[in-house]
């Protein structure tokens, strides 16, 4: 990941994010405040996310979560077509990219970028 775009929420503005950021090298774009046209692509992501992965069903346990949360991201980036794209996928945008979230299984290191880190890198 290069870049991140996202809300001003607290968790983005705080040290464990920035941290993790610099130690990926990736950019973090901030939306303006008070202006829901620089909001819109989050917000409509938040939306399309709770609606079609986090209260499509109950999980039983935090690794069935983490499962259908992994296949629903490949799902979104692979197979689902976007109508702000035309019609294609998101993977369209990454050229010669396929890359897919492997649940239990960390990704392999990306050439000149630093080395890719977890959530729990940071807890």
């Amino acid at each position: 990941m290069r870049r991140c775009h996202a809300d001003n929420g607290a968790c983005y503005r705080s040290t464990t994010w920035a941290d993790a950021l610099t130690a990926t090298g990736t950019k973090h774009k901030r939306t303006k405040p008070y202006t829901p046209r620089t909001n819109g692509k989050v917000q409509r992501y938040n939306g399309t996310f709770s609606r079609e992965w986090a209260y499509v069903r109950d999980y039983t346990a935090e690794r069935e979560r983490r499962v259908a949360l992994a296949e629903f991201v490949n799902y979104y980036n692979h197979e689902r077509p976007h109508a702000a794209l035309g019609g294609r996928l998101p993977i369209s945008r990454a050229a010669g990219s396929d890359y897919r979230i492997v649940f239990d299984q960390p990704p392999e290191p990306l050439a000149g970028i630093p080395q890719q880190l977890t959530f729990e890198d940071f807890v």
